[in-house]
C-alpha cells in the first residue's frame, strides 16, 4: 500500500504532493517535502489543518470560453484535479469514481457540485478534446486548458507539482503530475480535504453528502 502524503499549506512554496507519471509504469513518486497524515484512520480523506486557497486560475473551458476558477466556483462545493486525457489509468479512474459517486447525490446537489479537471498536457488537450473525453465520464464535469506555465503555477499554489509533457523510454508522451483531488468548501472556498489516487467509489459515495455541505468527511 502506498503511503498517503500531502504538502503542508504553510510549506506550499517549497513542497509538492506525490507525483505520478500516469501509465508510465514508473512508481518513483518521491515528494519534495511532505507531512505524513495522521496514523491510519481507515479513511480515504485527509482533512487539512490549514486549508489551501483556491488557485487564481483563468483558463479556457471545453466551449472555448474564459473560465475564472475562483469566480465560477465561489460558494459551491468544488473538487479540483490536475491530469490529462491521454492518461490510461489514474486520471480516468479518479474521474470515473467521482462521477459514479456523484450520481448518488440528490439532483439539486449534483447540479451544485463543481468537478473541475485541469489538463496538465495542454499541448494535446484542446477544449474539444477535453470536452469529448469528459462527456464520456460526466457531461457536467468542467474541463480547463490553457498556457502550461499558468496551469503549473496554479497547481503549485495548492502544493501539486506538474511537469512538462515528455517522452518516456518507449517514446510515449507522458505527463507527470500530482494525483490528489482537492475539495474546496462552499462555505469558506478553502481547500480543506485531500483524496489520494487510492480513493474508491465507495469512499467518495460515503463522503460527498458531507463535502457538498462543507462538512468534514
Amino acid at each position: 500500500m502506498r503511503k498517503k502524503t500531502f504538502a503542508a499549506a504553510a510549506l506550499v512554496a517549497a513542497a509538492t504532493l506525490t507525483l505520478s507519471a500516469c501509465g508510465s509504469g514508473n512508481d518513483d513518486k518521491s515528494p519534495v517535502s511532505v507531512v505524513s497524515e495522521e496514523s491510519d484512520s481507515g479513511k480515504a480523506a485527509t482533512v487539512l489543518d490549514q486549508p489551501f486557497q483556491k488557485p487564481d486560475l483563468v483558463l479556457t473551458d471545453t466551449h472555448g470560453k474564459k473560465y475564472d476558477l475562483r469566480q465560477e466556483t465561489k460558494g459551491r462545493p468544488t473538487l479540483l484535479y490536475f491530469g490529462y486525457t491521454h492518461c490510461p489509468d489514474i486520471c480516468p479512474t479518479t474521474m470515473s469514481n467521482i462521477a459514479v459517486a456523484k450520481k448518488a447525490l440528490p439532483k439539486a446537489e449534483q447540479n451544485d457540485l463543481r468537478v473541475v479537471f485541469v489538463t496538465t498536457d495542454p499541448g494535446r488537450d484542446t477544449p474539444a478534446e477535453l470536452g469529448k473525453w469528459l462527456k464520456g465520464i460526466d457531461p457536467q464535469f468542467i474541463g480547463l486548458t490553457g498556457d502550461f506555465a499558468t496551469i503549473q503555477a496554479g497547481a503549485r499554489s495548492v502544493g501539486i507539482s506538474v511537469e512538462p509533457t515528455t517522452k518516456d523510454k518507449n517514446g510515449k508522451l507522458v505527463s507527470v503530475h500530482g494525483t490528489q483531488v482537492i475539495v474546496f468548501s462552499p462555505k469558506t472556498n478553502g481547500g480543506y480535504v485531500l483524496y489520494g489516487e487510492d480513493a474508491t467509489v465507495d469512499d467518495y459515495t460515503k463522503d460527498l453528502p458531507k463535502l457538498v455541505k462543507g462538512a468534514k468527511p
